[in-house]
């Protein structure tokens, strides 16, 4: 069956005929969109240059280091077999596909929730038939909107994040850190910061996630959390149509500025589901990020000159986040601002205010260790769990 396409002597009809018969002949899927997107936002338009083999070299040489140090600190193994982490530097554009690729198993529930358009049906000349005619057209660029902005904001992420866990999110598993040297450069040269003691910083840090995460039990936990937190966004349809309606004819610049917008691709307010999952994910994350900034300061003061000031920038970045990081933020459920890792350093102080590193070594011990959102506020009741749960 043919969708019944408006025709006539309305322009403005005409060119929503126009769209939807694009949007039907297929073409690149979203996904394929957000990586031609991605990359070409990373790279700001022109060819990414190849990683200067020098870094390579003074990024593995670094990482030998940090490798060792991480390992004695925290008593995890890293690879699982002896074997050393392979450090792969990437260009910004590289680190945008490979954080794609990696995410898009977490984000399908988006593409799931979109559905299939159904046929309009009416006159498409009356108030009914250019009714239905928007929300099948709304249903169609859905998915194109979500590849545009996915792309968009990972792009704009890939052009300042240092390492693969800028977003605490597990990535595909691999005897593997990935770090993006052309951001570490600026960043170091933005900040007048030794480069050598930034890309040491952001090794130890990059590992500790690599640590935590290669547990099977919290790689686990972390990505229900994220897919369930995903999955309870309910695709929105009205917003779209209702502005698909007001759109003025005589300023086509209007339907643009819809398909850039991404606010109608959800519905703004969470679910109760969706609550209680954000709530448990900032309750890991925060631990998460409270301990690898311990371990970070632990390894740090034996091997970083200039750690204090090392610290004062990352966490004046910390607060710097453009539009592409919250959105992202936004879109898991994860709040990444200077209260959340406060949060985390308060938790694992107390921890071993009380219990000390012995105590705070259980941390990931098992499944169920991961504190809840009471005891991430009340280390205390963390503690009296595991001890009466061991």
């Amino acid at each position: 069956m043919s969708i019944p396409y408006p025709s006539g002597d309305n322009p403005f009809q005409n060119m929503l005929a126009d769209l939807m018969k694009l949007l039907n002949q297929g073409g690149p899927s979203q996904w394929d969109m957000a990586r031609q997107l991605a990359t070409a936002v990373a790279g700001d338009g022109a060819a990414d240059p190849n990683v200067d083999p020098l870094d390579r070299i003074r990024l593995e040489e670094l990482g030998r280091i940090a490798e060792l140090n991480v390992a004695e600190v925290t008593g995890l193994d890293l690879t699982g077999g002896g074997r050393p982490l392979v450090i792969r530097p990437l260009s910004r554009s590289e680190w945008a596909v490979r954080t794609l690729d990696s995410w898009q198993p977490l984000l399908e529930p988006l593409s799931n929730a979109s559905g299939a358009a159904p046929l309009p049906h009416g006159d498409a000349e009356s108030d009914e038939g250019l009714t239905n005619l928007f929300e099948t057209l709304s249903r169609m660029v859905r998915p194109a909107m979500l590849g545009m902005q996915l792309g968009s904001s990972v792009g704009h992420l890939a052009r300042r994040a240092m390492g693969q866990y800028d977003f605490p999110i597990p990535r595909a598993m691999a005897d593997e850190i990935s770090l993006v040297p052309a951001n570490l450069a600026a960043f170091a040269q933005d900040w007048s910061l030794p480069e050598d003691d930034l890309k040491m910083w952001v090794c130890v840090s990059e590992m500790a996630h690599h640590a935590v995460f290669r547990l099977p039990h919290v790689r686990s936990r972390f990505e229900e959390l994220l897919t369930t937190y995903v999955a309870g966004y309910t695709p929105e349809t009205s917003g779209i149509e209702q502005r698909l309606a007001e759109v003025d004819p005589t300023d086509l610049s209007s339907l643009q500025e819809i398909m850039g917008d991404p606010t109608g691709l959800m519905r703004e307010r969470e679910s109760a589901e969706q609550t209680a999952a954000r709530e448990r994910l900032e309750a890991a994350v925060a631990a998460l990020e409270g301990y690898v900034d311990h371990v970070t300061d632990a390894v740090g003061s034996r091997v970083i000159g200039s750690l204090g000031q090392l610290i004062e920038a990352l966490r004046r970045r910390r607060v710097d986040r453009d539009a592409g990081e919250r959105f992202m933020e936004q879109l898991f459920g994860l709040e990444l601002d200077q209260a959340q890792f406060d949060r985390g350093t308060t938790f694992v102080r107390g921890i071993l205010d009380r219990a000390g590193e012995e105590g705070l070594s259980k941390l990931w011990s098992r499944p169920g260790s991961i504190p809840t959102p009471a005891e991430v506020v009340a280390p205390g009741l963390w503690l009296e769990r595991i001890a009466i749960e061991s």
